[in-house]
């Protein structure tokens, strides 16, 4: 084999090592990131149960809603860094190469989209705060997420609310039996209305008995 192949095969596959090394520096980045979300996400849930007990329904939505973006994107950058981590090792990476750059550029814009939007416990807290700073956050967070959350995720959010919502509250009451009671007025006049008599028999049965 002519040196120059050699050469040119030696590189690609130090090319396709580099990206397949880079691709799971990225997952394991991702993977750092959803063990700090956990944290978050458990007092996102802690955030919307409390308000749940204090009747705030709209909070306790947005709280959940907040926590379901956050799983979701880092599910699905993570499925998406696989794939392409997959793609390097069973085919030709000069085929992908610029789906794997572009794939590392898009992990690399989530990392910063939720190292910028998580911001802490103190960013949860604000979730349920009155004051004005809070509640501009928390309009913030809602316009935010009206574009970025998709309708099955919506759907999911809305299940686990009314779980939650079971859990804290309880069964809804059932509704109250009808009262049947006449009224006391009704209960006087059959209470005075004299006991109807029988019939008097008819002469040809007033015979007959006699006989």
């Amino acid at each position: 084999m002519p040196a120059s192949n050699t050469t040119a095969e030696d590189s690609r596959r130090a090319n396709a090592n580099r990206a397949i090394l880079d691709l799971k520096l990225q997952r394991d980045k991702l993977h750092q990131y959803q063990r700090r979300i956990t944290v978050l996400t458990d007092k996102e849930t802690a955030v919307a149960r409390q308000m749940l007990a204090a009747g705030d329904k709209k909070r306790a939505l947005l709280a959940l809603r907040r926590k379901k973006y956050q799983e979701s994107l880092l599910e699905k950058t993570d499925l998406q860094l696989a794939q392409l981590e997959q793609l390097t090792r069973s085919v030709e990476f000069a085929l992908i190469q610029k789906d794997i750059v572009f794939g590392l550029q898009q992990g690399t814009k989530v990392l910063r989209e939720i190292h910028a939007e998580m911001g802490g416990i103190e960013h949860v807290e604000k979730l349920m705060g009155e004051t004005a700073d809070a509640i501009a956050y928390q309009r913030e967070v809602s316009e935010m997420l009206g574009g970025r959350i998709t309708n099955q995720d919506e759907d999911e959010v809305e299940d686990e609310l009314a779980a939650l919502e079971l859990e804290v509250n309880g069964p809804a009451p059932l509704p109250n039996v009808p009262d049947t009671k006449l009224p006391e007025s009704a209960v006087r006049e059959q209470e005075q209305r004299p006991a109807s008599k029988e019939p008097e028999p008819e002469p040809e049965r007033r015979a007959m008995l006699a006989a």
